[in-house]
């Protein structure tokens, strides 16, 4: 795995700042301590304010979910894609419909297995 690994630890948002959390099932691979996050994950968006203009008024919009259009290429952990720095992630609507690209600020660079 190349360095600046996405954990369930690392630190991302939506394009309108709101916090993604990461739920892992991966049980193999732990990245500074916590388990290595996968294309497959969970990653849950909570709190996005964003809204759209309806007539003279607003509905909201918010970021609930990540869809990864790009991961690591050469790094499975059980056949499954890992994350980096450099993966790109498109944050959705519950109605999938996207909202702009996941902002990855914190990653980890130490592998090990379990």
């Amino acid at each position: 795995m190349a360095g600046n690994t996405l954990n369930v630890n690392s630190v991302l948002k939506c394009p309108h700042g709101a916090t993604v959390t990461i739920t892992s099932s991966n049980t193999k691979v732990d990245v500074d301590g916590a388990q290595a996050a996968l294309a497959n994950d969970q990653f849950t968006i909570s709190g996005c304010p964003f809204q759209i203009p309806v007539g003279a008024g607003t509905k909201p919009s918010p970021c609930v979910t990540v869809k990864w259009l790009v991961t690591d290429l050469k790094t499975t952990v059980g056949g499954t894609a890992t994350l980096s720095k450099t993966s790109v992630g498109l944050c959705q609507t519950a109605e999938q419909v996207p909202q702009g690209p996941v902002v990855i600020s914190s990653t980890q660079a130490k592998v090990s297995t379990q």
